[in-house]
């Protein structure tokens, strides 16, 4: 998230027009419609060209309203309010942002528009929906003067096996793509270069600026990155990045996962860098004339984020095995700390002047990005709203200082959403109420598995 102002050149970006004109000369024959659900995924359909333009432009399309109210397999699930067996499993309208439309990257036959997803019976929007949630907190920053800003730095681990080779080993015994540590090693990204070559560029033709790649420490990790944006339109990136660097990956042999935590080694992040300007393009987080050159809005808003961090960490960790990933000296940060250009701290203090933001170094790879970047907006607005006095600043390592933690078990993080005022007051309780019961639906399949590791520990030893 580099640089003071925001690049509008560069990236191709397709026009309705454009659209138009590819889908009748045959160079584009499918447009996917698509939203982003609960686990972060873009879900939605792919239509032929020619009915998207007779039919679906003008009138748009719907989908089962289930897709807010499954597990990780689609399994329907008991406990939503907006969904169920006794609602009869009705449908949602998928209202596309014709701003979102682009080409889709892997792809060139094909275009992807993202939507928002409402009530047929015209009431307004599915307020539990990801990206309903951040406008709204967008919404909220807006009323108070402010617009927001954000990058997504996603890591990912790549394997030399494909993904059905994958699922048929039940993920186990795969080989990454490098054999070791290629952390910003030119020569480690050489080997697979082909792969983030096409990501790059496919995603430079999707619209998206682009900064670089590079290794990282696990076995065949790399994280690409992108230049920051506003808040929706960079979690719209992050979904389509997301989603596009699996096919890619496939189409060359290969498979990638993003979750947080693999194996014994480096997990996935997801870094989140931050910052809010005035609604008229003036800085808002910067004041060389105080100390570090941080506006007392930022002390603020950073304050916002430390209060609110252990009941919102859910939103940044959002599955059991989110919290695998926590743990001392791994880069993963523990400690509830702030402090400038300091990577053990969860709040990292990073750059100055207009480019002046914070990092949150607690989500993961699996996080979904519109409910993490709600969750940072909704923390800091809160402590502008308070007006919240900072800590001190850790100097030093805060894997050993005298800090709170982050929740060690997605069951605890669980426990301060549901008993949070804050967030109730910030989301809403039906946005509340609803993720509390994702985390139980997660909770309970966990606890009901048997895993390899206890049959090795148990089946001749006890």
């Amino acid at each position: 998230m580099s640089g003071a102002s925001i690049h509008r050149g560069g990236p191709p970006q397709l026009s309705v027009e454009q659209l138009t004109a590819e889908i009748e000369d045959g160079s584009i024959d499918t447009v996917i419609v698509a939203f982003t659900d609960m686990q972060g995924r873009l879900q939605g359909k792919r239509i032929h060209g020619h009915f998207f333009l007779e039919h679906v432009l003008a009138h748009g399309t719907e989908g089962c309203n289930y897709l807010l109210a499954v597990d990780i397999d689609m399994n329907t699930v008991d406990g939503y309010a907006i969904s169920s067996w006794e609602r009869g499993y009705g449908d949602m309208f998928f209202t596309m942002d014709l701003a979102t439309l682009r080409r889709t990257p892997g792809d060139r036959a094909s275009a992807t528009i993202q939507c928002d997803l409402t009530w047929l019976d015209g009431s307004g929007e599915v307020p539990q929906s990801p990206r309903t949630v951040l406008k709204s907190q967008e919404a909220a920053a807006r009323e108070m003067g402010f617009a927001a800003f954000c990058g997504t730095e996603l890591e990912f681990i790549m394997f030399e096996q494909t993904f059905d080779e994958a699922w048929d080993r039940r993920y186990a015994g795969l080989t990454g793509t490098n054999r070791y540590n290629v952390d910003y090693s030119i020569f480690g990204g050489t080997k697979v270069e082909p792969v983030l070559r096409e990501i790059r560029n496919e995603m430079y033709t999707a619209g998206m600026t682009v900064e670089s790649a590079k290794g990282e420490c696990n076995l065949g990790q790399h994280e690409i990155g992108f230049l920051y944006d506003s808040v929706v339109r960079t979690c719209d990136n992050h979904t389509i990045y997301k989603n596009g660097a699996k096919e890619i990956a496939a189409k060359h042999g290969h498979s990638l996962t993003f979750m947080a935590k693999y194996d014994q080694r480096e997990g996935n992040s997801c870094h989140i860098h931050l910052s809010l300007r005035g609604t008229d393009g003036t800085v808002s987080f910067a004041d060389e004339n105080r100390e570090g050159g941080r506006s007392e809005i930022f002390d603020h808003f950073l304050a916002g984020l430390l209060a609110t961090m252990r009941e919102f960490t859910y939103f940044y960790a959002p599955n059991v095995n989110s919290y695998k990933r926590f743990a001392a000296g791994s880069f993963a940060p523990t400690a509830v700390a702030w402090g400038t250009d300091n990577r053990t701290c969860a709040l990292r203090v990073v750059g100055h002047g207009a480019g002046l933001r914070v990092e949150n170094r607690v989500p993961g790879g699996d996080v979904n990005p519109y409910l993490s970047v709600a969750a940072m907006m909704a923390g800091g607005l809160y402590g502008i709203a308070e007006k919240l006095t900072l800590d001190p600043m850790c100097v030093g390592n805060a894997y050993t200082g005298d800090y709170v933690h982050v929740p060690s078990t997605l069951a605890e993080a669980r426990d301060l959403l549901h008993g949070s005022a804050i967030a109730r007051a910030a989301f809403g309780d039906e946005v509340v109420d609803h993720y509390v019961n994702a985390a139980d639906v997660e909770l309970a399949a966990y606890n009901a598995t048997v895993t390899d590791w206890e049959r090795i520990r148990g089946f001749e030893r006890m």
